[in-house]
């Protein structure tokens, strides 16, 4: 039976969901414990906490932001969405450009569920100790899910010793290893998997392993305990990307890159495929590019990975961090920019330079380091126009030296440079290795300068 034609034995307008409610609502966790433990019939009981049903009665207003866009459904369509209120129509505002969404909510859960998803161990025990169903999942999710999602691994434990199964999937197809997705919830993942849980079980609509889910959430930790069960490092999930794929594909905050980049050193230590391409042929290399993650970059090139691969939109990985630079922060465009380079990647055409111009302005260090690595590029007036009068003036002695270019040919400093690039080939990086002065060396590498010459 569905959740949406379950019959609550504690409907949303009972006194008790009332009481409950407000216990949550208050944060009142000894409340919550009260309410959950000695309130109810049975330990079993199923409990309605939301119900957003408005669609069982085709008279009734719609909720402000149900219907978003300018494409209305037909009153064919809404006929039949009425018939069946568990219904979700949704269209990718990608493609369309309307977006309407017709959506029915309703939260069943029950005691074990919401003591498991508070982490009220006291509470889980003694439901348990009544004889509650560690596997009851009123509302799709069971106890056990929600203690994982929570990363409460004191009621994950319990309800592991009392027979949960460490594999339920819920209405999802999740299993609670597809839940831990914190860091926080290690603990969670060690007891799902001395209890048997698989780390091959494939879930959701993603169809993610436990792996692949670590690796979105930059979970190094996790992926160590994983692989070190067994775990397949190149398993694809359902748009064909690996691990190491989805890790590098995932925007992380500035304080979990560095987590993420273990993450991958890992993965890769393990034998990822630096060049495994996904249902877009996009490499691992094209992700951490589009996402301006320059020592990600660094990293997947010493592995090997192609800086010249496209992928089915036409994109290299040069294309794709170009395309993200004016909004990514430039020191971290203009070093991924410099790392594939220095590894051999084609540079733009340079009848498109003036476009790349007009998209990167905001950034002039990644103009900078892609301008030079042209032995010599013809300079146009015009090219001030691509340029937005406020990134001019903000950036002016980098603009103005490179608008000075026009008609002038480079230094012959510079065209030695790019002499010794070209003998270099795709081997760019090994510049410090030549007998010259540590300052020629970055110049070689391409280190930005703040002008042109």
């Amino acid at each position: 039976m569905s959740s949406s034609d379950c019959r609550p034995d504690y409907p949303l307008s009972s006194d008790l969901v009332k009481r409950l409610k407000s216990a949550l609502d208050a944060r009142d966790e000894e409340a919550v414990s009260t309410v959950i433990c000695t309130q109810v019939r049975h330990v079993d009981t199923v409990i309605e906490l939301a119900n957003d049903d408005w669609m069982k009665d085709p008279a009734v207003q719609l909720p402000p932001g149900v219907l978003l866009g300018n494409q209305d459904p037909s009153p064919l369509l809404l006929d039949q969405v009425s018939r069946d209120a568990s219904v979700v129509l949704e269209t990718d505002k990608e493609e369309l450009s309307g977006l309407w969404t017709l959506e029915y909510k309703r939260e069943l859960t029950s005691p074990l569920c919401i003591a498991a998803a508070r982490g009220h161990t006291a509470s889980v025990r003694h439901l348990l100790g009544r004889g509650a169903n560690p596997d009851a999942s009123p509302g799709g999710r069971g106890p056990l899910h929600e203690a994982c999602l929570g990363a409460h691994t004191a009621c994950a434990q319990l309800l592991l010793q009392h027979r949960a199964d460490p594999d339920l999937l819920s209405a999802e197809g999740l299993a609670p290893l597809h839940l831990c997705r914190t860091a926080a919830s290690l603990g969670c993942a060690q007891a799902l998997l001395e209890h048997g849980a698989s780390v091959h079980r494939v879930g959701g609509a993603g169809r993610d392993t436990p792996l692949h889910v670590a690796a979105q959430h930059g979970l190094d930790e996790h992926a160590r305990l994983y692989l070190g069960r067994g775990a397949r490092v190149d398993a694809r999930n359902g748009r064909g990307e690996t691990a190491l794929s989805a890790a590098c594909g995932t925007a992380l905050r500035p304080d979990e890159q560095e987590r993420g980049l273990r993450l991958c050193a890992l993965l890769l230590r393990h034998g990822a495929a630096a060049n495994a391409r996904d249902e877009d042929e996009r490499s691992p290399l094209h992700k951490a590019c589009g996402h301006a993650r320059p020592s990600l970059a660094l990293l997947l090139l010493q592995h090997g990975a192609d800086p010249a691969a496209v992928d089915y939109g036409g994109s290299s990985p040069l294309a794709r961090v170009l395309q993200a630079a004016s909004c990514a922060p430039q020191a971290a465009s203009a070093r991924t920019v410099q790392a594939l380079l220095n590894h051999g990647s084609p540079t733009v055409w340079p009848d498109a330079f003036p476009k790349v111009l007009k998209t990167c302005a905001p950034a002039p260090a990644v103009v900078e380091v892609l301008f030079n690595s042209y032995p010599q590029l013809r300079v146009s007036e015009s090219w001030r126009k691509v340029i937005p009068a406020e990134v001019f003036q903000a950036h002016q002695p980098f603009y103005r030296s490179l608008l000075a270019l026009a008609g002038s040919p480079r230094s012959l400093k510079h065209l030695c440079r790019c002499a010794i690039r070209r003998q270099l080939g795709t081997k760019g990086f090994l510049a410090p290795l030549l007998p010259l002065p540590e300052a020629l060396h970055s110049y070689l590498l391409l280190e930005p300068e703040g002008v042109l010459h």
